[in-house]
């Protein structure tokens, strides 16, 4: 299997949720943990599974209440889809993954990091806020748009979370992440605390990006210590399906690069 299609993986429970996944890739090789954004599911990934695969062994997650995964009752949170994947990873043996996020999944990603519960070798984010001023320059968007709009404008991931979710409920989920979209609270954004990553970083951001400007990432780049900034021009939210050449080439060279040989 090359790509992820929702039928090979198993769950883990946590918290009364059953948190989907599945493994592809090479068998025994370093591990990328893929973490998808909102409304999404694993599937997003589906156009770089194919290069990834080809040297690394590679983690799809379905988020809570994403996909084939439950919410289990829980409030979502930023924190919240932190504590899943690390049980998730606890309970895989997994001590230091590579992990690429897109959107939430970065935003998700960037508390993994910053905890410490896990020694995070490399660490990709595409299109992921990192400040809760990113999240209220977008605010009035938020709150513009509803569950029944969001079905008209991408009639896809709605088709597919009825599709695939055991207990599908779309006006729920819409309403639980606009609420985590606009969390203040130390359970959503980590703000100027993201200055203490130590593991490399790469800020992946679409130049058409209406929903993480320029500037932020710009801010973020400067912030962090080991970071790098990729602004890809012609390109969106989801870069690596606007611009997968680029993306590609960008990724295996920052994949590739190391401190201490540098």
């Amino acid at each position: 299997m090359n790509i992820f299609n929702h039928q090979v993986g198993k769950y883990h429970q946590i918290d009364g949720a059953d948190i989907y996944y599945e493994i592809t890739g090479q068998s025994g090789a370093p591990i990328i943990l893929l973490l998808h954004g909102g409304f999404g599911s694993m599937e997003d990934f589906n156009s770089v599974i194919p290069i990834l695969t080809e040297k690394y062994n590679v983690i799809g997650v379905d988020s809570r209440g994403h996909g084939k995964s439950t919410t289990g009752g829980k409030k979502l949170t930023y924190e919240r889809l932190q504590k899943d994947v690390e049980s998730l990873l606890l309970k895989l043996d997994i001590k230091n993954p590579i992990i690429i996020g897109l959107s939430d999944g970065g935003i998700t990603a960037y508390r993994l990091a910053a905890s410490g519960v896990f020694k995070i070798e490399k660490l990709v984010t595409v299109g992921s806020r990192w400040h809760i001023n990113d999240a209220l320059i977008t605010e009035d968007l938020f709150l513009k748009i509803s569950a029944e709009s969001w079905k008209k404008k991408f009639p896809g991931t709605f088709t597919l979370y009825q599709k695939l979710n055991p207990e599908p409920d779309f006006d729920r989920l819409f309403s639980s992440l606009i609420a985590m979209w606009l969390d203040m609270g130390n359970s959503g954004y980590l703000n100027e605390q993201l200055k203490n990553l130590t593991c490399d970083l790469l800020i992946v951001r679409g130049d058409q990006d209406h929903l993480l400007s320029r500037k932020s990432a710009a801010n973020l780049a400067g912030l962090v210590e080991n970071s790098m900034l990729l602004n890809i021009p012609f390109a969106g939210h989801v870069t690596f399906a606007d611009q997968p050449e680029i993306f590609s080439i960008s990724l295996g060279e920052f994949l590739k690069y190391s401190r201490a040989g540098s």
